[in-house]
């Protein structure tokens, strides 16, 4: 009769240890700050949505409140925290790998400060230009980075003196866009469509006769880059 009583207690204390596990499980949070998604993996994500009947918008690489909503409500159905972040464990539910974007630029840690004031001035220079555009201009503020002839982080290739006209004029101040934060990641993950400029001007407004003898590479919109 003993064993039995004992036994009765420790089945009870690890039914009750369960049941307080169970029910006061904290969810972590699914964000990182060297990891995120590029427009090409925001598209997958929102056509697998669209597809699991998550999301109804259009598939357009831009994760706006549509997308952010289907996300937190897949994130819902699926025991994460719904916080609309795709990070590592929502895109492994997803079915996607999420590019580090903590990758080296000339022996420079970036961090997701560095995407936010890449994504910064991408939105103050280049808001009205295509998206490409807006690419290109975070692509040569990176290749600044890695040339010996600029500062070696990103943050100091944009506040040079004189560097760029909207950190003269306050725009940098603006809050970036989904846009111009994409652009950011896509240009930090690699893709240049400037080969590889350090300059960029709009011929209808530039006042400067030095940039003019500058080697083209490309015009884009309204920005002439070059080398």
């Amino acid at each position: 009769m003993k064993k039995f009583f004992i036994i009765l207690t420790v089945c009870m204390c690890l039914i009750i240890g369960v049941s307080y596990l169970v029910t006061n499980v904290v969810l972590m949070p699914d964000t990182s700050v060297t990891y995120t998604a590029t427009t090409s993996q925001n598209k997958v994500i929102q056509q697998r949505l669209k597809n699991w009947g998550y999301y109804t918008g259009a598939v357009d690489g831009i994760l706006g409140p549509k997308s952010i909503a289907a996300i937190k409500k897949f994130q819902r159905n699926n025991g994460l925290v719904a916080d609309g972040i795709v990070g590592p464990k929502t895109a492994a539910k997803i079915g996607i790998s999420l590019t580090n974007t903590s990758s080296s630029t000339n022996n420079k840690t970036q961090t997701s400060s560095d995407l936010y004031l890449l994504a910064k001035c991408v939105h103050a220079e280049a808001r009205g230009e295509s998206y490409t555009g807006q690419v290109a201009v975070a692509a040569v503020i990176l290749n600044r980075v890695k040339s010996p002839d600029f500062p070696n982080t990103i943050a100091g290739v944009i506040y040079q003196p004189w560097a760029f006209t909207a950190v003269n004029d306050g725009q940098i101040n603006l809050e970036p866009n989904q846009s111009a934060y994409n652009a950011a990641r896509d240009a930090m993950n690699g893709w240049d469509p400037t080969y590889g400029s350090l300059y960029y001007y709009n011929p209808a407004t530039a006042t400067s006769r030095w940039i003019y003898s500058r080697q083209k590479t490309v015009q884009i919109g309204k920005h002439v880059f070059a080398l």
